[in-house]
């Protein structure tokens, strides 16, 4: 009889599940609401303000039997973002690869608690004795500029973003300060990692890992340490670790000229920072994290983490820039005010993003084979469908080591000289220092292109034009 009612409950539990699955939306402003997570972003029409970010859990639909959704898919060119940057693999690849990203049954185990939400006491309680004493070697000295980043994920089991982010609000004291939940803050984590896709080769939870040790780095500097509030850095690291959530892997010029939903949502402007800021918000608002806060407080935190996020734009660099510059001209930036505050933040953090060519060769060189990759795997979408190619997307018209040297002068190079002049640090003459022996690096690869070709010119036509700012911010998706 017992065993009969246990069944009986069972049952009608699952078929409740599965009603709410088919029919729930995120409504932001109920308290104790937990919504489905669906594959797209929509807004009631009878509230043309109101975002309701739904996203897609594909493993636990797929293992109930559901058809996958298509995130971000466009009805014209029918590109499901989800797999835009997938390879295809042969059956005996499968094997090896998931060998190589569970090294251990019982990592693989206590993974799965940690996605259930289930609480720690140890940060890194997923990983095997030997991988947890070497991630914790590497936490020791996270404030590097020398991090390796991708060795911390492979220690990590893939988990580099959780993990960093949950060790730097920890060692900051801002969990016990703000009284942040903890099974809330894990799980807002996990999300936040699990929304960014890994298909990408470089807008990914790695990409996002680097940037927040990247932010961290500069918070440490002394004009920052010095003056920061605990709300500032707390908001400075979330921003970090959320600035490209759910990147489609294609820019924006890519999203309006093909009428991408999201194009239009946000009228062609900002689309993926405001895109990555409110899929932020909705992740914070499903996880309840800062429900303990008064609403105004909460709100406000949103507010500020948009606009931090929305800083990230690479076709508004020089707007910032240009307000950098007159600032530290005119020697009136006030630490002491909070708006001043807030601006820097917006400039580390932009700094951070695109930061890659101001670290170690090993480190930078990485990132900028997979930054081009993914710039050239969108060219390839857009001859395959006869739409114009965006810049620096062409592989047949650019080369690696010129679409970085471009990058490095019209774009990095003005933002870290005026950072040097705001900070000048120890850190800001090795940012610059690398990035001179980066560029002089990539600047030794192209004469050696050139002299490899058959008709035997000394240079490319395409290396002696020196591309427009407004074309690199365009074809820019280092942001």
């Amino acid at each position: 009889m017992g065993i009969a009612l246990f069944w009986s409950i069972i049952t009608v539990f699952v078929r409740w599940l599965f009603s709410k699955r088919e029919s729930s939306v995120i409504r932001p402003r109920q308290v104790g609401y937990f919504p489905t997570r669906r594959g797209a972003i929509s807004y009631d029409s009878s509230d043309q303000t109101a975002l309701y970010i739904r996203m897609l859990d594909v493993r636990v639909r797929s293992q109930v039997g559901f058809e996958p959704e298509r995130r971000g898919s466009h009805p014209y060119l029918g590109v499901d973002f989800r797999t835009l940057h997938s390879r295809a693999e042969s059956a005996g690849s499968i094997p090896a690869r998931r060998i190589q990203r569970l090294y251990s049954f019982q990592r693989h185990m206590l993974s799965s608690r940690l996605l259930r939400g289930t609480p720690h006491l140890n940060s890194l309680h997923i990983l095997d004795e030997d991988y947890c004493g070497q991630a914790r070697c590497m936490l020791d000295k996270v404030g590097s500029w020398n991090f390796d980043i991708f060795r911390f994920d492979r220690l990590t089991n893939g988990n580099s973003l959780v993990f960093l982010t949950f060790h730097l609000l920890n060692q900051y004291g801002l969990i016990e300060l703000f009284q942040l939940d903890m099974v809330k803050l894990r799980r807002f984590l996990v999300l936040v990692q699990e929304d960014y896709h890994n298909q990408n080769p470089y807008h990914n939870a790695v990409h996002a890992a680097d940037v927040t040790q990247a932010m961290y780095s500069y918070l440490k500097e002394p004009k920052l340490a010095q003056s920061l509030t605990s709300c500032d850095i707390l908001l400075g690291l979330l921003a970090a670790a959320t600035h490209d959530l759910d990147h489609p892997g294609v820019n924006q010029p890519f999203l309006i000229k093909t009428n991408h939903y999201l194009a239009a949502l946000y009228r062609n402007t900002s689309v993926l920072e405001n895109h990555h800021w409110r899929s932020a918000v909705g992740l914070l608002r499903e996880t309840e994290l800062f429900s303990h806060l008064p609403v105004e407080d909460s709100l406000n935190m949103e507010r500020q983490l948009g606009s931090l996020i929305l800083a990230t734009d690479i076709s508004r660099q020089n707007d910032y820039l240009s307000r950098f510059r007159s600032h530290l001209d005119e020697n009136n930036l006030c630490l002491g005010n909070a708006s001043h505050r807030h601006f820097i933040l917006q400039m580390a953090l932009k700094c951070a993003d695109i930061c890659n060519p101001c670290r170690p060769w090993e480190l930078s060189k990485q990132w900028s084979e997979k930054v081009t990759e993914e710039f050239f795997h969108q060219g390839d979408i857009e001859k395959k469908h006869k739409l114009e190619v965006s810049p620096l997307c062409d592989s047949e018209a650019n080369t690696i080591a010129s679409v970085q040297i471009g990058f490095m002068t019209y774009v990095v190079e003005p933002l870290f000289a005026e950072w040097a002049r705001f900070s000048d640090t120890r850190l800001s003459q090795t940012m610059l220092g690398h990035l001179g022996l980066n560029k002089a690096s990539w600047s030794a690869m192209e004469p050696e292109a050139s002299g490899s070709s058959e008709d035997g010119e000394s240079e490319p036509a395409r290396a002696t034009e020196q591309p427009s700012s407004r074309s690199l911010s365009q074809g820019s998706q280092e942001s």
